[in-house]
């Protein structure tokens, strides 16, 4: 007798950018000891962070805007259903092209048989996490096809070989120095003075990409949001690079993750207020692009619009996770999180960093994939404080521990730990001779405030990241019990 999968798929493995190769511990520990990227983080975060904070504080109804985008986003992924098949009849009547794509090999491979089909050898992208999700640039250079990055900081990641460490600015972890040095090694023909003045590094990349998207005949985007009742696309950006991507070229195909879609215009009102201010630190964004079908004589003749699921059905199925559906992208939660500031994007092995990364990567793949990430955070719950759409990710991130937990088949040493705790606090004898036994952990700490970190495995575990507070010298009952007796 075989076993029966009952479940919903997730999104399979050997292909995408949502695991990493080692733990989130593992590549957080060598991220730690490399200073010039935290400098990099730190001095990026705290200036995105200050300019957001200034910027929100204008909006008198900020709170309301909040939560009208909670209350969209919850509404629109309970008839999630009908709103894509209402997407899919706006765009169709408008002249473009509906695919689905229950996976990442379907979309490649979609994407793929598109460009081939058109003749052509090259390909222009604006930025899209959802193609860096599914490696679409890894699937189109092993059919042959040259990819071309054209968002600046995207740009910068992939002419150094790099990864994207930032949802919105990818290349956060380079300072101006580190891309000066990548544009004269990698860009043909770059001046030989070039400096790391930014308007210069601007000129230089603009002078690149020009070239490429006078000649390019097909473009692959990402989209922002979908709205259904008009099957209009929607992307929003700072350079004005992705509109180039968007008019140019014969062919537009967009590959869009399925929670993106909204029901109506009023509701897309809400969402482009909240994006800029949490994102950029901006009161609009400088650039917003949309569009519906293909119109004769005027910008892309072909268009091509790829629904991706690649585990957000699964993600839906789950009534406390379903949430993490809701992300706009903003990426205000990361430069708020002090575990991503000091670690950085590529510790957590997935195209999703940070917070919202933590809860979204371990429900497209399965919790069991990136068991790590759930624990990836202090629950100080100053991702929940920031995020435009409330996401309650702490929530979250509890509830996915707790699944990975129940998931294990054999008991692990904590999980005895705190078993073993939770009998001694049930008896209170008991409890009691455990604080009197912890006592002796002040000989060890000879009156330093934390106790060594260098215990034997499994405390090793703990203590190799975390300090291990000395024990006080009276428990807290002794001191409630000695004040009131005063």
């Amino acid at each position: 007798m075989t076993a029966t999968f009952l479940g919903l798929p997730t999104a399979p493995r050997g292909v995408g950018h949502l695991r990493g190769d080692e733990s989130f511990p593992d590549a957080a520990r060598g991220a730690l000891r490399d200073g010039q990227l935290r400098a990099n983080l730190g001095h990026a975060t705290s200036t995105i962070r200050g300019k957001r904070a200034r910027l929100v504080a204008e909006v008198p109804d900020w709170a309301q805007l909040r939560a009208a985008g909670k209350a969209i986003k919850a509404a629109t992924m309970a008839r999630l259903d009908d709103h894509l098949e209402e997407l899919e009849r706006q765009v169709t009547a408008r002249g473009g092209v509906v695919h689905w794509a229950r996976d990442a090999h379907e979309a490649n491979e979609i994407v793929t048989r598109l460009v081939r089909a058109t003749g052509t050898t090259e390909v222009v992208k604006v930025k899209s996490m959802a193609t860096q999700e599914i490696g679409l640039n890894e699937a189109l250079e092993a059919a042959g096809l040259d990819v071309f990055e054209t968002d600046l900081a995207e740009l910068i990641v992939q002419l150094g070989e790099d990864e994207p460490s930032h949802i919105l600015v990818p290349a956060i972890h380079k300072n101006r120095a580190e891309i000066r040095e990548i544009f004269a090694r990698t860009i043909p023909g770059v001046d030989p003075g070039l400096t790391d003045d930014p308007r210069q590094l601007a000129m230089a990349a603009r002078e690149h990409l020009r070239e490429r998207f006078l000649r390019a005949r097909v473009a692959v985007s990402g989209a922002n949001f979908a709205v259904a009742e008009t099957g209009t696309l929607t992307v929003v950006e700072s350079e004005g690079n992705g509109r180039m991507c968007l008019t140019l070229p014969e062919t537009l195909i967009t590959v869009m993750g399925i929670e993106k879609v909204v029901p109506t215009w009023r509701d897309l009102e809400v969402f482009l207020q909240l994006l800029p201010r949490s994102s950029t630190g901006e009161r609009m964004n400088p650039y917003t692009s949309t569009w519906a079908g293909v119109t004769p004589g005027d910008g892309p003749q072909e268009f091509h619009l790829v629904l991706l699921d690649n585990g957000r059905t699964a993600v839906l199925a789950d009534e406390v996770g379903r949430e993490a559906l809701h992300c706009i992208r903003c990426s205000a939660c990361l430069n708020v999180c002090p575990v991503y500031e000091r670690a950085g994007g590529h510790a957590y092995g997935s195209v999703y960093p940070g917070p919202i990364g933590a809860v979204l990567s371990p429900m497209l793949t399965g919790v069991e994939d990136n068991a790590s990430l759930p624990y990836a955070s202090s629950l100080c719950g100053a991702c929940y404080e920031v995020c435009p759409v409330a996401i309650d990710i702490p929530s979250i991130l509890v509830h996915l521990r707790a699944e990975h937990v129940e998931a294990q088949d054999r008991p692990t040493a904590e999980g005895m730990a705190f078993k073993a705790l939770g009998r001694a606090m049930s008896h209170p004898w008991l409890w009691h001779l455990t604080q009197r036994a912890a006592r002796l952990g002040r000989l060890v700490a000879r009156g330093r405030a934390t106790l060594p970190n260098a215990f034997p495995p499994p405390v090793s575990g703990w203590t190799r990241s975390r300090d291990l507070p000395t024990p006080p010298a009276r428990t807290f009952v002794q001191q409630w019990t000695e004040e009131h007796r005063q």
